[in-house]
């Protein structure tokens, strides 16, 4: 029999699964260089009907032998761990036992089978159950050279409750510490405040809390996460005796797809211009795409643009943006946030954001060579940006043919890992330094707002198509254009069939696919008599108007503004091509996945396995079972569940929140009492396009829904996107809950002239179909003159 038991030094990473929770820790802080008293661990397959091999036990007196000619007169503790024991999902802390102080190999036997039989004890079986997990477990057996402590105590990496990662927390005893799980002894408490670790506490454990909080900060960022940490004093020295993660701060079950990363921790969470692009909730295998764009984007450890998962829903984790531009420049939060203001929106009123203190220089440390690699690609993207756009379109078809011709499994892989994934990630970088031109714009809006002000400075901002157009504007365009006769169907197909409502979500069909959907458009068009080259020639004849008078005021700025609004439209134009392009390539990993489904035989299922299983599926190594029920399940779930706060601090329970009839959809905060939505007759968003108009609200929950949209309504939805576009000229105004100055919306209809206010916050709950209201895109204002709600349905 092979691989029975392993001393920390020797358990190899093939084997530390089998070692349990703890077992595997142990090995790895040992391995790793941390003070770790010496043992070994007897994994499952030492024992046969119940009983210890003689084989294992004969490798146990050996192991026993050699610990023992270090130490005279050692003593050893006897400690379970099941492979269920000490990670992210359950803790199983004092369900199993323990046995301390043993001493002669039979004490040491004895003890072994008391941990081992523990595993079929009521407590356990009844924390099982309250866990949602089997009842019955695999365990592996520790035994470790025993310390005698002074001390013994343990620390929190972050508060387990608020999850606040300001201060570590901890408390210990004198002597063992189990009289501190016990309840036994009282404890002394003391704190290590970040980002240095200042010590508060007992004078008599100051001299070991810097080694103490070194070690902390080490274990965190060497097993991704907050722990919690069990440690002693004997002899003056300092032991880790265990670690494992803080249970309550994780988030959540990767193998059922229970998402919630609000748990993890005390961090501002925000959705504000990414759930315009996907407002969706993701299935495992977009989620997991997500985080390979997080991954090879990010300079940022631990921060998530498109993969913070909130309930399959993608929220930002700003504060750690935020936090790591405070510590690496200096300035205190309020300025970091403002820097960040015109892209996410700012803090509601008393809403304070977390801050966790970060190492200037351990944070610089480990940013520099993430942010090398990322500078040389994107110098890289930016020389190749005319070429990128270029020649992608073609590239695309050709790609799409070769995945649908590939004919085994091994040519399919071959195809993700060597063509289309590297490809993605040249889009990704493309489209990054694509989307950073627009930048100009959030400033010179700014200078122009101190000039002109908001309104004038809007409608400035509102000739950006220029000459070669914007491509969020192509669909509607091009809708026009085929029925005038001026584009085929298969061209408008070619060049705009991968936008749409659901481009960022792999599981839904393109317009591309959809052969309905552009007949449906260009019949709505029609029914509704669309003039979209109307509303361009008179919002192009406001905008000349403001620019003159813009000119008269200001003589001398004449070519300053007709260079800076250039370079807006440059910025603009390119930003949205970009986008275009790189959605292109996004799509094909949906081709990529169906032929993947296809191979496999497990067809649609494809879209509950992450993109790691798949490559496993693929090469014939997937070595474990994928629990597509469970997934399922929870992701019709999380489907479900109404619209979640745009902004989310600390730690967020979607059912608890549904059923709070005070509850807002513009934000939610843990740390405050719930405030409910005032009953004002105004709602306050972003100036998203100037113009004042009243009419009555039409509220859509998606644009599927665009037909009960009738001319002359006002539009007030969620969120919008590029697939909501070929609606905009049937409304009279837009008006969302989500949003900021750059969004879509506030784009798109500004270039068409329709008054748009954005990021309201509560829209869809306050205002309902039928409700008079007067929108002032200007000021970003909407009036409730009167709650004439109907049935108009």
């Amino acid at each position: 029999m092979h691989n029975i038991v392993r001393t920390f030094k020797e358990l190899a990473p093939d084997l530390q699964s089998l070692a349990g929770g703890k077992g595997d820790m142990l090995a790895r802080m040992y391995q790793a260089g941390y003070p770790v008293p010496e043992g070994f661990v007897i994994l499952p397959t030492a024992f046969e009907e119940e009983k210890l091999s003689s084989e294992a036990w004969n490798e146990v007196q050996a192991y026993l032998k050699n610990i023992r000619k270090n130490h005279n007169g050692a003593q050893f503790a006897i400690r379970s761990s099941a492979l269920s024991e000490d990670s992210a999902a359950a803790s199983f802390a004092g369900e199993f036992e323990t046995v301390l102080n043993t001493n002669t190999d039979d004490e040491i036997l004895r003890a072994i089978y008391t941990v081992f039989k523990s595993r079929e004890s009521e407590r356990v079986k009844a924390y099982s159950s309250n866990q949602g997990m089997e009842q019955a477990h695999q365990i592996a057996v520790v035994v470790q050279l025993m310390v005698q402590p002074d001390i013994s105590g343990v620390l929190f990496t972050a508060d387990p409750i608020t999850g606040s990662y300001t201060s570590m927390i901890g408390n210990y005893v004198h002597g063992l510490g189990e009289q501190l799980v016990s309840g036994e002894a009282n404890a002394y408490d003391f704190k290590l405040t970040r980002p240095k670790g200042k010590y508060e506490g007992p004078d008599e454990f100051k001299k070991y809390a810097s080694i103490l909080y070194k070690y902390a900060s080490r274990l965190e960022k060497d097993f991704d996460g907050p722990q919690d940490i069990e440690w002693a004093v004997a002899k003056g020295k300092l032991y880790l005796l265990q670690a494992r993660p803080i249970t309550t701060l994780t988030a959540g079950n990767l193998d059922t797809y229970e998402m919630n990363y609000s748990l993890m921790g005390d961090e501002l969470w925000i959705n504000t211009n990414v759930a315009e692009a996907i407002p969706d909730v993701y299935p495992p295998f977009s989620w997991s795409i997500a985080r390979q764009l997080d991954e090879a984007m990010n300079f940022i450890p631990g921060y998530y643009v498109f993969s913070g998962n909130i309930c399959g829903r993608p929220y930002m984790n700003i504060s750690r943006r935020v936090s790591v531009i405070a510590s690496v420049t200096g300035k205190d939060a309020k300025s970091a946030l403002k820097l960040l203001g015109d892209l996410y929106g700012q803090l509601p009123e008393g809403m304070n954001m977390p801050i966790r203190p970060f190492s200037r220089f351990g944070m610089l440390k480990m940013m520099l060579p993430m942010i090398i690699r990322i500078g040389k690609e994107a110098r890289k993207a930016t020389k190749n940006l005319s070429e990128f756009l270029k020649d992608t379109p073609a590239w695309c078809i050709n790609m799409r043919e070769q995945i649908n011709n590939a004919k085994t499994k091994e040519e399919l892989l071959s195809l993700w890992k060597n063509e289309l994934q590297p490809y993605f990630f040249q889009a990704l970088n493309a489209g990054s330094t694509a989307a950073i031109k627009l930048m100009n714009i959030t400033s010179l809006d700014k200078k122009l707002t101190k000039l002109v002000g908001t309104e004038d400075a809007n409608t400035l901002l509102s000739n950006l198509r220029g000459d070669s157009g914007l491509a969020s504007l192509g669909p509607v365009i091009g809708i026009s254009k085929v029925i005038k006769g001026e584009m085929s169907r298969e061209e408008y197909l070619m060049k705009y069939g991968h936008r749409g409502a659901h481009e960022y979500e792999l599981s839904i069909p393109d317009p591309l696919e959809d052969t309905d959907w552009l007949e449906k458009q260009i019949e709505e068009s029609n029914k509704s008599n669309m003039d979209v080259e109307g509303l361009l020639k008179k919002q192009h004849i406001q905008y000349e108007a403001v620019r003159m008078r813009f000119e008269e005021r200001f003589p001398n700025k004449a070519k300053w503004i007709e260079k800076q609004l250039e370079k807006a439209a440059i910025g603009a134009q390119l930003r949205e091509e970009g986008r275009s392009e790189f959605v292109r390539v996004f799509r094909l990993i949906r081709a990529f996945a169906l032929k993947a489904g296809e191979l496999t035989g497990i067809g649609d299922d494809v879209f509950f396995f992450y993109i790691d299983e798949i490559e496993a599926l693929l090469s014939g190594k997937l070595s474990k079972a994928i629990n597509i029920s469970a997934r399922r399940e929870n992701y019709e779930k999380y489907k479900a569940m109404p619209t979640f706060p745009s902004m989310i601090r600390g730690r967020f329970n979607p059912s608890e929140w549904a059923m709070d009839p005070n509850r807002r959809l513009d934000y939610y905060d843990a740390s405050m009492p719930v405030v409910g939505v005032s009953d004002s007759e105004t709602l306050k968003g972003y100036a998203g396009a100037a113009g004042k108009i009243e009419g009555m609200v039409r509220v859509l929950a998606n644009p599927e829904e665009g037909a009960k949209l009738q001319p002359g309504e006002i539009l007030v939805a969620a969120t919008t996107n590029i697939g909501w576009t070929p609606l905009f000229p049937k409304a009279a105004a837009i008006i969302t809950d989500i949003g900021a100055p750059l969004s879509h919306a506030a784009i798109v209809a500004r270039e068409l002239g329709i008054p748009a206010v954005v990021g309201c916050g509560n829209a869809t709950t306050r205002l309902k179909t039928g409700d008079r209201v007067i929108v002032d895109g200007g000021q970003g204002m909407v009036y409730i003159k009167t709650g004439m709600a109907t049935n108009m349905d």
